[in-house]
Formats: structure tokens, C-alpha cells, sequence
């Protein structure tokens, strides 16, 4: 049984996501549908990232990953179709392949869309749908598009570092305002180098977070804490909290064109850790 995730930006408050999947089932009877987000930010391309990358790492080899954000930023005309880790991802060509990636894939192919016959996201996604059909049958991406070597490609800023702070971003924020940056524990620890340390948080630097719990349990309630999620980043939190209101932290807001932005990059709010 095949298996196909959806992550959009689409939400679910009309018949769009439904009509997917009949897509999907109407070509692929016995395919098991798994629904990561529906709720991506156009235009926040590390958001998306973030969330997808660490689903799609618990999946079995061959899982097809159906990614769409932003899908008329211009008018489509294909898909990008490659695999990464055993698995397939299928998305536009405007830079989030890379985003997921973190690099560019080695074999990346196209597959077309008729422009002709394109009146929204269905006309897209029946192309999806056919390659999930043709996957199945046994047809490789090879097969199903042709080589793309020139395609849009995104990256966002890494964290910064200097002899005693490291600089980095905020990437995501949950639905109780717990705050991600995108700083790994590996990266933490090889900077730290078993010095004391301070993650300074804007508007309030009155001594800001100078430990690393277990988990939310690890502090009393009310208390501000710093752990590294499952994901393996940082996650600044307020135990029974809005940490991300409290302190005015803020995401990407998607105002910003992408175009304005140096280098391809995409600019967040940033969060500084003092070593001593």
C-alpha cells in the first residue's frame, strides 16, 4: 500500500483538501493519505521547512511527500519530483525543495503541467495525483519527468557565532506560543564548550534563560525554560505560558517580498545566547 503525505498551506475550511484526496484515491484505490499540515504560511518558507523535514524523517522508505506552498507565486508549469532519504517529495519549483533539503538534490526531474488546462490547485494536484499512480506501478522519476538542474532555490540564514554568543533565529512558533530557533543541540554544545550561558530574550534581558530542562514538568508553572524538542532544536517556553506574547518574539510575518531579501535568504526575529 502505497503511502502519501499532504502538507499545504491551504487549510481545510473548504472542500479543496477533500478533493485531493479523491484525486489521489481515484487513482490509487488502496493508497494510505496522511496529512501533516494544512495550516503552512504562504511565503514562510523555513516555517514549512521546519515542520515538514521532522515529519518526514519518521516515514518508511517510499512515502510520497506532497508539499504546496505558495503555488501561484507564479503560474506553474511543473513539478519537481526527486528522492531524498529513500523517499519521494513532489513540490513546486519555488525554492522550498531546498528548504526541506537543506541542500540541492542531486537528481531532481520535472514534470510538466498543461498551462492550458490550469484553473487552480486541482489542475495541479491531478498531476500529482498520476504520478502517485505511476509510482506505484513501478515508474521512477526518471521516467516521469525530465533532468532539471537550473531550479528556484531558497535558503535561510544560519545562526551566527562569534568567541562568546551565537545568534540565531526564530523558525517557528507553536499554537501556544512556544518559541523554536534553529539551533541544534550538536550546535549548542560545540560552541558552549561547557561554559555557563545566558539566552537573552528581547524587551526583557533581566538575567533571561541560564539553564536546559528535560521538559515543560522541569520548571514550576509560570516559569521560563529552554529545552531541546524532539525535533533536536532549542524551544523557548513558558511553562502554562504565551512566552512568544509575553516577550514580543516573532515569526516571519510573509509581508516581506522574497525578492527584498540578500542572497535568497530569509530573515526572522533572532534570539542571542551569551557564553561566559
Amino acid at each position: 500500500m502505497p503511502i502519501v503525505t499532504l502538507s499545504t498551506d491551504i487549510g481545510q475550511g473548504d472542500y479543496v483538501v477533500g478533493a485531493i484526496k479523491g484525486q489521489i484515491v481515484k487513482a490509487v484505490p488502496n493508497v494510505s493519505i496522511i496529512d501533516i499540515s494544512h495550516q503552512l504560511v504562504a511565503n514562510n518558507y523555513l516555517h514549512a521547512a521546519y515542520v515538514c523535514a521532522n515529519a518526514f524523517s519518521f516515514y518508511p522508505a517510499n512515502t510520497i511527500h506532497f508539499v504546496i506552498i505558495n503555488l501561484f507565486e507564479k503560474t506553474p508549469d511543473h513539478l519537481l519530483i526527486t528522492k531524498l532519504q529513500d523517499q519521494y517529495i513532489v513540490c513546486p519549483d519555488n525554492g522550498i525543495l531546498t528548504m526541506i533539503a537543506g541542500e540541492k538534490p542531486v537528481n531532481i526531474f520535472a514534470v510538466r503541467i498543461n498551462k492550458k488546462n490550469i484553473s487552480g490547485v486541482l489542475s495541479c494536484t491531478e498531476v500529482f495525483a498520476d504520478i502517485v499512480q505511476q509510482i506505484e506501478k513501478g515508474t521512477s522519476p526518471q521516467q516521469l519527468g525530465e533532468p532539471i538542474t537550473i531550479i528556484e532555490e531558497k535558503y535561510p540564514f544560519r545562526s551566527t557565532v562569534g568567541p562568546d554568543w551565537i545568534d540565531s533565529q526564530i523558525i517557528f512558533i507553536d499554537q501556544f506560543e512556544n518559541v523554536v530557533i534553529n539551533l541544534t543541540k550538536q550546535e549548542f554544545e560545540e560552541h558552549r564548550k561547557g561554559r555557563k550561558f545566558r539566552i537573552a530574550l528581547p524587551a526583557r534581558n533581566e538575567g533571561g534563560i541560564a539553564n536546559i530542562s528535560e521538559n515543560y514538568a522541569s520548571v514550576e508553572q509560570g516559569e521560563r525554560l529552554a529545552w531541546f524538542n524532539s525535533a533536536g532544536y532549542l524551544e523557548l517556553a513558558i511553562n502554562k505560558g504565551n512566552l512568544a506574547g509575553l516577550f514580543g518574539l516573532k515569526r516571519f510575518s510573509g509581508g516581506t517580498t522574497l525578492n527584498s531579501l540578500p542572497n535568497n535568504k530569509l530573515m526572522y526575529e533572532r534570539v542571542k545566547i551569551f557564553f561566559e
